[in-house]
């Protein structure tokens, strides 16, 4: 009987389940519960943990239910969290973010009903996005809201109310954390105000991290699911990966279509074990993972950027190693093996490789003409140069790019062959190299066949070559026609071409053409430099002006150079008359390598000689000179003592020793076992007092606009291949980087003297106006798009010297705060510098690009990839550094038209102050001056 009343009994519980199951189900579909996912279980041991979510909320354009897709664990849907609460930082930022929500506009969060629910405190996506638009002009696109508030979805401060939609701009239910969980509550005033004061501090942190959530949004899709603008971005981020530099730009497409995000939580989680099948292939996106071989332990580290795992797909081998996790919250971008076999393939398959005796002299990767991978119009191809030996890549580039019925219509299949090839030239095929093979290919002849054939075939070479030489100098511009090699050979083949012009009469109109051309070329008498004994204190060589052409201004180079020039000092010429003729004796010109300049080379007893030596004189050629003219002993050597007494010994094939000097240093020369004796000069140190009173009667707008002049003029002194010759190093061609050297060396120099003036202003009252006046230069800055002085002023501001000055940071108003917390915001260095990046391709040229940040691309170019493979030149190398030569045309490619501020009495003053920056450039003594302004509190 006992048995008999347990079995009645647990049937009646089960009854009494069922029918308390179906009236909870029955309710559901009128009310939804607040909380959802794990919570509810949590909340509610009622809910079955097999049961599934409610049908996701989809926009009324849509119409109908959308398929739910099931991601693998790896991958996970964008709508889930990538960790299993938030961090301290996301967390804090919620709160801020919906107290000030609820303070302000409460009926943003409220129940809403949809299809026969009611969703319970819940937000509209798009509503959120027009209320974050409208808090901060920080926020400049939708889509930048789109990421802020993804950046608190994929941290679970935030959700979609079915779990089922990462943050969309478009009519979907979202709660916040706090309303999910049922631990909501209404705000106090004081929270309110507290929260009010924090909101635009958040609003930055969020718009730095938004980017990177979007990115990850995107990732963590299914690749089919991403749309051509996601796969765009995807490609955008694979650019500046380390690992993937050496890869074409076809495969790093390819690889946009097919990567998969994946994230670990905890430290030492193993993501692989030695000796497993070769699955997939990682890119660490976030984070570091130990390299770990048995009987070794740990052999290396991975870092950021750096990958591994590839080497078992490619030799189908299993694991050699364990991959362990160092650290939290790392994240990945994986590649699995049939991906990778996949694009191997389709890589060899649309690689055309032309051999000679054997050997491979060029590799051709065809791809489609509209460059889509994925469009459905592949009715076109075309054929990008990946290597090849320079001899080959130039008769490709003859026959290829060439026309010999040469005109200014583009043809469907142009590309940027032929302008890549011109600007680095230089690096596998210099002038004295390019102009014979041009001059062999002019005269190359068909020994047989019909008669007419070797006519037209021999015509057709001498107009290829002669359309090449007008296409290399309106491409190069300067470093054409300022060449002694190529004028040489421009006077070869214009001899040549003139006895042909009497076989074949369709010459003359290039032999004109070719004549127009050597007469734009300067005499050499023209270009001998008129010394001035200007000399600014931040640098060791006099200013450099050249003589005047008899109409009073100096012979332009060419006609783009000469539209620049001009307008750079547009806006002073139209309001300062009277000072126009002073303008244009002093305005700068470009530094040629036969200029020459007075300098002086100091002695360990502080004395020193004045030199006069061209520009390119070697380091060798300065020793040499040195002793010869004061009769000094052998084994000597050159050297740039700094202000930090660190001494730097000169190369003997250094060349423009004297524009390469850092900011107070100086040139001095000793016996090699003399150079202990060597110390700083006392001018070395730099100021003693700050100029506050000074910059506090100048206008910020006037500062700013004198410094982008300035900066405007230096910038356009550069020419590209100084760009070229910096990276690969100057020693190897020769060659100066003496007006690049300025441009950088003018951005440490307004870096420091933002530095040196807050460090010298012992009054905290004058340091609080002395930075709001620099953020108020800095914006004017950005706003007349000079964005090298811009970040030259936010990171002096940045400066350890100052950014530690408490008291004074604390009483500058909370307007300028903001600016600058903006400011930083812009300059933020994650995922490359994308915001900066974003920003800039909005805008519209005249442009002053943050010089040190272009150097820095090169140089990631040239050092991630080879410049020779198997004796062919990498000419994808070739291709990336073009690409980042041409952003720099770009940005100059117009005359700076900017209006000038209005009229103030001391613009010449203005203008004399920004252009001769007197600075501290040793680190050490501004952060003592620092402590003695602010001492260290206890």
């Amino acid at each position: 009987m006992e048995v008999v009343r347990v079995l009645l009994l647990s049937c009646y519980r089960r009854q009494s389940f069922s029918l308390k199951w179906r009236n909870r189900q029955y309710m559901e579909g009128i009310i939804t519960p607040l909380t959802s996912g794990l919570g509810d279980m949590e909340a509610n041991p009622w809910i079955r943990a097999d049961a599934g979510p409610p049908p996701a909320m989809m926009s009324p354009s849509q119409g109908s239910v959308a398929p739910q897709h099931h991601e693998s664990p790896e991958t996970g849907s964008p709508a889930t969290p990538l960790m299993p609460t938030p961090s301290e930082k996301l967390a804090h930022a919620g709160r801020v973010v919906r107290t000030v929500i609820l303070a302000k506009v409460p009926q943003m969060v409220r129940d809403r009903k949809y299809h026969l629910r009611t969703y319970r405190r819940c937000m509209v996506g798009s509503e959120m996005v027009d209320w974050l638009m409208d808090q901060s002009a920080l926020v400049h696109t939708r889509m930048q809201a789109v990421g802020m508030w993804q950046a608190l979805l994929e941290e679970g401060v935030i959700s979609h109310v079915c779990q089922e939609h990462q943050f969309k701009d478009k009519y979907l239910f979202y709660r916040f954390r706090d309303d999910d969980t049922g631990m909501g509550s209404m705000p106090s005033t004081a929270e309110k105000k507290e929260c009010e004061e924090e909101l635009q501090d958040t609003l930055v942190m969020l718009s730095q991290i938004g980017p990177d959530a979007m990115m990850r949004m995107i990732l963590r899709k299914l690749p089919h699911e991403r749309s051509v603008d996601e796969l765009e971005i995807i490609y955008e981020e694979l650019l500046h990966i380390k690992a993937l530099t050496h890869l074409s730009n076809t495969v790093k497409r390819e690889l946009a279509s097919v990567l998969k995000f994946e994230s670990h939580a905890r430290a030492g989680t193993i993501l692989f074990n030695q000796g497993d099948e070769g699955t997939s292939w990682y890119i660490i996106l976030k984070g570091s993972v130990n390299v770990v071989i048995y009987g070794k332990g740990v052999v290396c580290t991975l870092h950021e950027g750096d990958d591994f795992g590839k080497l078992a797909l490619v030799n189908d081998a299993p694991r050699a190693a364990s991959i362990v996790l160092r650290e939290d919250n790392c994240q990945f971008l994986r590649v699995d093996k049939d991906d990778f076999n996949r694009i191997l393939r389709d890589v060899e398959a649309n690689t055309v490789r032309l051999k000679e005796h054997g050997q491979d002299v060029l590799v051709l990767e065809k791809i489609p003409a509209n460059n889509h991978i994925d469009s459905d119009e592949h009715t076109h191809f075309r054929y990008s140069v990946m290597a090849g030996t320079p001899e080959k890549m130039l008769e490709h580039l003859l026959e290829t790019r060439v026309d010999s019925r040469w005109n200014d219509e583009p043809t469907v299949t142009a590309d940027t062959f032929m302008e890549d090839f011109l600007l680095t030239h230089s690096v596998f095929m210099p002038c004295n190299q390019l102009c014979p093979a041009l001059m062999a290919y002019y005269h190359a002849e068909v020994r047989t066949g019909p008669d007419q054939e070797l006519v037209d075939y021999a015509l057709a070479n001498k107009k290829r070559v002669l359309h090449m030489v007008q296409q290399w100098s309106r491409i190069v511009g300067d470093a054409f026609i300022e060449s002694k090699t190529i004028k040489a050979f421009l006077e070869e083949l214009c001899l040549a071409v003139s006895e042909d012009c009497q076989t074949w009469p369709e010459l003359k109109e290039d032999l004109a053409a070719l004549e127009k051309l050597m007469s734009s070329m300067p005499e050499p008498d023209g270009d001998l430099p008129v010394f001035l004994s200007l000399t600014p204190s931040s640098i060791l060589v006099p200013t450099i002006g050249w003589r005047d052409n008899s109409n009073g201004d100096a012979k332009p180079v060419s006609t783009l150079r000469k539209v620049r020039s001009r307008a750079s000092i547009s806006g002073t010429l139209r309001r300062l008359p009277k000072e126009l003729s002073e303008e244009k004796q002093t305005r700068r010109r470009r530094i040629k390598p036969s200029d020459e300049n007075i300098f002086k080379v100091y002695f360990a007893d502080h004395t020193y000689s004045t030199l006069r030596l061209a520009i390119s004189a070697s380091a060798e050629e300065t020793v040499q000179s040195t002793a010869e003219k004061l009769c000094l002993g052998e084994d000597l050597v050159l050297c740039e003592v700094k202000s930090t007494g660190e001494r730097v010994v000169l190369k003997e094939s250094d060349v423009s020793v004297t524009t390469g000097l850092s900011l107070n240093g100086r040139l001095f020369i000793a016996p090699r076992e003399h150079l202990d004796s060597l110390t700083p000069l006392p001018e070395q140190e730099g100021p003693k007092q700050s100029t506050c009173a000074t910059i506090e009667l100048m206008s910020s707008r006037e500062m700013a606009y004198q410094m982008t002049l300035y900066d405007w003029e230096l910038f356009n002194c550069v020419h590209e291949n100084e760009l070229i010759y910096h990276i690969f190093g100057r020693h190897k061609f020769g060659k100066i980087t003496s007006n690049l050297d300025l441009l950088l060396r003018r951005f440490n120099e307004v870096q420091f003297w933002v530095v040196t003036e807050m460090c010298l202003t012992p009054q905290v009252g004058k340091r609080v106006q002395l930075l709001r006046k620099f953020i108020k230069i800095a914006a004017y800055c950005k706003e007349y798009q000079n964005l090298n002085a811009f970040f030259a002023i936010i990171m002096g501001l940045g400066n350890i010297a100052v950014s530690r000055l408490s008291q004074t940071w604390e009483r500058l108003p909370n307007k300028f705060k903001r600016m600058f917390a903006e400011f930083e915001s812009f300059m933020d260095p994650s995922r490359n510098h994308r915001v900066y990046r974003l920003a800039m391709s909005k805008l519209q040229p005249p442009i002053i690009p943050f010089i040190p940040l272009l150097m820095k691309d090169m140089t990631f170019t040239h050092e991630g990839n080879k410049t020779y493979y198997d004796g062919l030149v990498n000419f994808e190398k070739m291709h990336m550094i073009s690409s980042t030569i041409r952003t720099i045309r770009q940005c100059g490619s117009e005359p700076f038209n900017f209006d000038p501020p209005p009229v103030v009495k001391n613009i010449q003053e203005v203008r004399n102050y920004v252009r001769s920056l007197n600075v501290i450039d040793n680190q050490r003594t501004l952060t003592q001056l620092s402590h003695k302004l602010e001492p260290r509190r206890s």
